[in-house]
């Protein structure tokens, strides 16, 4: 069970590292921000996990920390889609410029 798990961690990075390489650079702001709004899910499925009684401290401690990090993914997506988004945006004519 534990080598079939490890099998299909290594293969789902190898994967992902290939279909990442192949995104041209121009896409990769827009993809990471499709990737962090999927993240929300697994937080949210953390949370729920955490609030069901997990047994033992070691589990309870590890959730935690994965909720955390899945949090600071989250909003470190958002800023950088706010961001991006922002460079987008039209810029107001400056008052009393000249004329």
């Amino acid at each position: 069970m534990l080598v079939g798990s490890l099998a299909i961690l290594v293969l789902a990075g190898f994967v992902g590292f290939t279909v990442i390489s192949k995104v041209p650079n121009t896409l990769h702001t827009p993809l990471m921000s499709g990737t962090n709004a999927i993240h929300g899910i697994v937080l949210l499925g953390g949370l729920i996990v955490l609030g069901l009684g997990v047994d033992g401290v070691l589990n309870k401690i590890l959730l935690v920390i994965a909720i955390a990090f899945g949090t600071i993914n989250v909003v470190g997506g958002f800023l950088v889609t706010d961001r991006m988004l922002s460079m987008f945006k039209a810029k107001k004519p400056e008052e009393g410029g000249d004329k």
